[in-house]
């Protein structure tokens, strides 16, 4: 099983267990096209999950996941609950405390991949931010403000926008998306699984 990895410092790991991230972009290709070009993305044949430029005579990335596919989410082990008590020695491991380096069997949480398209980043819908993670807090004496900061982080400055694609433009900006070179992206929709802890 493939793991895959959200920030925490903005709070989307927690987002997405919480169900309230149910979509994520990824990089596909980023390099300036040399000339004006149709690009797309196979959704069956040999070819099927793979970005193709220049009229589909030259494919440049290869979707990470696929349709169906159940992968998990990386969480550090010190951050999950009775780890120690299944695995005793897993505090001395790298894992511990970066997730980068955890085994995806020993994740508790996963999720499906329900569906997959591509397009520019800046293309993203008001509907898809709040997929995303952006959520909305009615603030006294304004209307409705959005953040992509979901944690409850009281030290740190909260900063709200007047909608959710300023929000969201920021958030990738945090998340080097590079908002202002509008690349193409993998759009993954996903939603949560069966939650397991795995006894090995």
């Amino acid at each position: 099983m493939k793991k895959i990895m959200f920030n925490d410092q903005y709070g989307l790991t927690e987002a997405v267990l919480d169900g309230r991230k149910t979509q994520t972009r990824r990089i596909a290709y980023k390099e300036p096209f040399k000339y004006y070009c149709n690009c797309g993305f196979f959704t069956e044949g040999k070819d099927k999950g793979k970005l193709a430029i220049n009229d589909g005579n030259e494919i440049v990335a290869k979707s990470t996941y696929k349709i169906g596919e159940v992968v998990a989410v990386a969480q550090r082990y010190s951050d999950i609950p009775f780890i120690e008590e299944i695995h005793p020695s897993i505090n001395t491991s790298e894992g511990w405390s970066n997730k980068m380096f955890v085994k995806s069997d020993l994740m508790p949480h996963q999720i499906m991949i329900t569906n997959i398209r591509c397009e520019r980043l800046q293309d993203i819908s008001t509907d898809d931010c709040m997929k995303e993670g952006i959520f909305c807090s009615h603030i006294e004496g304004v209307h409705d403000a959005y953040s992509y900061d979901a944690t409850n982080d009281s030290k740190r400055k909260k900063w709200w926008y007047r909608t959710p694609i300023e929000a969201y433009k920021m958030l990738s900006c945090k998340l080097h998306l590079h908002w202002g070179s509008n690349p193409l992206v993998f759009v993954y929709d996903f939603v949560q699984v069966k939650t397991i802890i795995q006894f090995i």
